[in-house]
């Protein structure tokens, strides 16, 4: 699993994990397709992914987290996690990403 953080630096000194907010790609072991998501809290969001309450992925279950992007606003992790859904280039740079390239 990869993880990567904007480049936006931290303010105040206040701890970096306190106003994260998280695009990610989950994989499925199931059919090998991806889920590009974001949240305010990962492990949350992992847990209701494992545990089938979310509709897209409940029957692609297991999952494996693949790829993180830590940002400090919603807005911007959106902003990513659209791109990435765009497919076309975006889902080449996601797939090197994925690969540590």
């Amino acid at each position: 699993m990869v993880e990567h953080r904007s480049p936006t630096p931290q303010l105040r000194g206040d701890s970096l994990e306190k106003h994260m907010h998280i695009m990610y790609v989950l994989k499925s072991k199931k059919d090998g397709k991806l889920y590009i998501g974001s949240t305010g809290n990962l492990g949350r969001r992992l847990h209701e992914h494992s545990l089938g309450l979310v509709k897209s992925t409940q029957y692609r279950r297991p999952l494996a987290l693949v790829y993180q992007e830590s940002f400090e606003n919603k807005s911007d992790a959106q902003v990513r996690e659209r791109y990435f859904k765009g497919g076309g280039k975006a889902r080449n740079v996601l797939d090197e990403l994925i690969m540590g390239a």
